[in-house]
């Protein structure tokens, strides 16, 4: 975005520039998230781990098929007077017959993803507030949480302007219904 010489930048304008100039070192993530720029290093292997047997799951067990990105950034509609959200999910999931991904810009709005992934890491306090909240007014009909430090995996549904209406607690062990276009259980009993 760049400003003609009559036209003033809001200060949103210019965190948004400054964000989508961004050079981070490889391996790292940079996100815009409620008018913060947050950088996160790679993830470590359990981190992972998680998102492989989730992802194993909703591949052999959904009863819809599913396409899966670990690295599809999704364009946010944003609260207050802040910029939109640019996020990238640990694990985003479409159908594929919509082939969602293909032909998409680097930074894609959020239309038609089935479920966001998250699973804590350096900044659970993230994951666990404000990035719900972030989904749930993009109108991302599923979150899934794995929170490690909880030893707990939640599933936030029914997104309604800032929050998900309804929330799925299980300890890991414990199955977790996923509703369609899912409809399986997920099996959380390798989580432990």
């Amino acid at each position: 975005m760049t400003a003609m010489a009559h036209e003033s930048l809001t200060q949103a304008d210019v965190l948004l520039e400054g964000f989508l100039a961004l050079d981070t070192p490889e391996g790292f993530r940079a996100e815009l998230v409620e008018g913060e720029i947050v950088v996160t290093p790679p993830p470590d292997g359990d981190h992972e781990d998680y998102i492989g047997l989730i992802v194993e799951q909703v591949y052999l067990r959904s009863r819809t098929k599913m396409q899966f990105s670990g690295n599809k950034g999704l364009k946010l509609k944003s609260g207050g007077g802040c910029p939109k959200d640019y996020v990238i999910p640990d694990g985003t999931f479409a159908p594929k017959a919509l082939r969602l991904y293909r032909g998409a810009e680097s930074w894609m709005p959020c239309d038609g993803v089935t479920m966001v992934l998250e699973v804590t890491s350096t900044k659970p306090k993230a994951d666990r507030e404000v990035k719900r909240r972030c989904y749930a007014r993009g109108g991302i009909p599923l979150y899934l949480l794995v929170d490690r430090e909880a030893s707990m995996v939640t599933l936030f549904s029914e997104p309604e302007k800032d929050d998900y209406r309804q929330r799925t607690k299980r300890s890991f062990g414990d199955p977790l219904a996923l509703p369609e276009p899912l409809s399986f259980d997920l099996d959380t009993t390798d989580f432990l």
